[in-house]
C-alpha cells in the first residue's frame, strides 16, 4: 500500500485542529509557569533586587511580569501558532505530493487481524 497523494484541505483541517489542542496546552501551561514562579517567590525577589538597585526602568519592566499581561502573551502566542502551524501544515502537504510525484510516495504495509 503506497501513500501517493495527501489532501490538501483534510491536512489543513488536521493541522488546525492539531494547533488549536496545542495553542491549550501553550495557555494553561504558561498559566501553571506564572504560578509556580509566584508561589516560589521569583517575582517578589526580583523585584526586592531591582528595588536595591535602585533602577526606575528596570522597576517598569516588573509591570509586564503581572499574570494578566503573562496571559495575554501567552495568547497571542498562541494565536500566532494556530495561525502558522495550519499555514505550515498546507505547505507540508504540498511539499509532500511534490516529493512523492517524484519518488512514489511513502509505501506502508497494512496487517488485518
Amino acid at each position: 500500500m503506497t501513500i501517493s497523494k495527501v489532501d490538501i484541505m483534510s491536512a489543513v483541517k488536521l493541522g488546525f485542529l492539531l494547533s488549536v489542542v496545542f495553542a491549550f496546552m501553550v495557555v494553561i501551561a504558561m498559566a501553571i509557569i506564572w504560578f509556580v514562579l509566584d508561589g516560589i517567590h521569583v517575582f517578589s525577589q526580583l523585584q526586592g533586587l531591582l528595588e536595591t538597585l535602585n533602577s526606575a526602568a528596570l522597576l517598569e519592566f516588573m509591570q509586564y511580569l503581572e499574570f494578566g499581561r503573562w496571559m495575554s502573551f501567552a495568547v497571542i502566542i498562541a494565536i500566532l501558532d494556530v495561525v502558522l502551524l495550519t499555514a505550515l501544515s498546507a505547505v507540508g502537504a504540498l511539499v509532500y505530493n511534490l516529493i512523492s510525484s517524484l519518488v512514489g510516495g511513502l509505501r506502508i504495509s497494512v496487517t488485518d487481524e
